[in-house]
């Protein structure tokens, strides 16, 4: 997993401390994009610069690319106001760089967005947003300076924004930048070394971005064992009893030695799936909620470990059941009727604008619970820490696709995995196994196929 920061200034000033100065930090900005640039070989780069040191970071740009590229234009659609972009205008006009008074008519193989980097608090005014907009229709390769125009501190979008085929990040991934809102415009992101290693230029920090490297599979090496090693899930199946089936196989299809469906209703299951009618004392760990509707069941006879999902966010009784042990996995809307229950007011629109904040004002409010808020990006957040996954695609937007995930989570947690290691490893290897072509025809038995095959 990578660090990722809400700011930089804090981490570029500790440069600075060390000896650095803005200017050797621009330099490299500058050459980060123009590595990227020059791999697609184009004829020509159209530059947008705004008035404050991001859009210095684009000027500097444009001076290294004099030269090495047919042609290069900067457009400044503001006049220029910190000493970093007047110093780098004036380099740049005096290696002869051109200027443009606006991009309508011309075509370029490429556009940089160098108008606002990160720690945007307002939204664009008119003549931004209709640039913007004109840029987007452009056909040309897009590339974003540190974070996409148009995209605030939050990773919101008050308007419109620049959609970049890449960006490139100065110093550190920001946090805004891995939001669901923005998922649609960052594209790729590139982290530009700014002259001092990662491992130098960041301290601690309390946001993760998940890598594949962090899926650990309950691959099986000991060669003398039986069902019991590998744990007992019990999945309590309700009204809706197809979501209580799929995260039954969900489970057994991720590593779990036994799984039995608890029916709350007269329902026939696959072969390889147990019939239980209560929830028992040999359970392992116990996955509820899909499904359930209006059914109740004996709260007290569940486990330790337990998986809450769907259903039960709309119980009074789920607050109880918020301990240690207990993973729970609302989409925002559950989300916001959990936090109802605590006496917290939000819509699921205020919850998927404040995604992050709110993630981590839950998990303060309840430390030692693993919180899997779905969404493009899932976000884990377990003591006041925040791990994101960014690998889900739109094929995982599929009714049981979340079914699917309780159950592999309650797998692991049978197997003995800590509950955020097996939330982090589910929720990675159900992204990993969604993405496939073409994206709108999974389901969630296709989801399952894809998992066994998991390495």
């Amino acid at each position: 997993m990578i660090e990722i920061f809400d700011e930089v200034y804090t981490l570029d000033k500790q440069c600075y401390d060390q000896g650095l100065n803005e200017y050797i930090l621009m330099e490299n900005a500058a050459r980060a994009m123009a590595i990227q640039i020059k791999k697609l070989q184009p004829k020509s780069v159209c530059i947008i610069s705004g008035s404050g040191n991001n859009g210095a970071d684009g000027i500097a740009l444009g001076r290294m690319l004099l030269g090495e590229i047919d042609e290069v234009c900067l457009y400044l659609p503001m006049e220029l106001k910190s000493q970093m972009a007047h110093f780098q205008y004036n380099i740049y006009k005096n290696y002869g760089g051109k200027c443009l008074e606006d991009t309508t008519n011309r075509e370029f193989d490429v556009y940089v967005d160098a108008i606002f980097g990160s720690g945007l608090k307002r939204d664009l005014s008119p003549d931004i947003q209709s640039i913007i907009r004109r840029l987007n229709k452009k056909s040309g390769f897009k590339l974003a300076c540190d974070i996409p125009t148009g995209i605030d501190i939050n990773g919101n979008i008050q308007s419109v924004a620049f959609k970049a085929d890449v960006t490139v990040t100065m110093g550190a991934i920001k946090l805004a930048l891995l939001s669901d809102n923005a998922k649609d415009y960052v594209g790729d992101i590139v982290t530009a070394n700014l002259g001092v290693s990662f491992k130098n230029y960041i301290n601690k920090s309390k946001y993760y971005l998940l890598q594949q490297s962090d899926m650990h599979l309950p691959i099986r090496t000991k060669k003398t064992s039986h069902k019991g090693t590998y744990g007992h899930v019990g999945v309590v199946v309700g009204a809706k009893s197809g979501a209580g089936i799929l995260a039954s196989l969900g489970a057994l299809h991720f590593g779990a030695g036994l799984v039995s469906s608890v029916c709350l209703t007269d329902v026939n299951l696959p072969y390889e799936l147990m019939k239980e009618h209560q929830i028992s004392d040999k359970f392992n760990s116990v996955v509820l909620g899909m499904g359930l509707g209006e059914y109740e069941i004996d709260y007290n006879k569940l486990p330790q470990k337990i998986v809450i999902d769907a259903d039960m966010f709309y119980k009074k009784e789920v607050v109880s059941l918020l301990r240690d042990g207990s993973v729970i996995t609302p989409h925002p809307k559950e989300f916001a009727h959990l936090l109802g229950l605590l006496g917290y007011n939000y819509s699921t629109e205020q919850v998927q604008q404040k995604r992050f904040e709110l993630a981590l004002q839950f998990s303060k409010l309840y430390p030692d619970v693993v919180l899997l808020l779905k969404g493009s990006n899932p976000i884990i957040a377990y003591k006041q820490q925040l791990y994101i996954n960014t690998l889900g695609t739109p094929a995982l937007s599929k009714g049981g696709s979340g079914d699917v995930l309780a159950g592999m989570i309650g797998a692991l947690l049978a197997q003995n995995y800590h509950p955020l290691k097996a939330t982090i490893t589910a929720s990675l290897a159900h992204s990993i196994a969604g993405d496939i072509q073409p994206n709108y025809a999974l389901t969630p038995i296709k989801l399952i196929d894809e998992i066994s095959q998991l390495i």
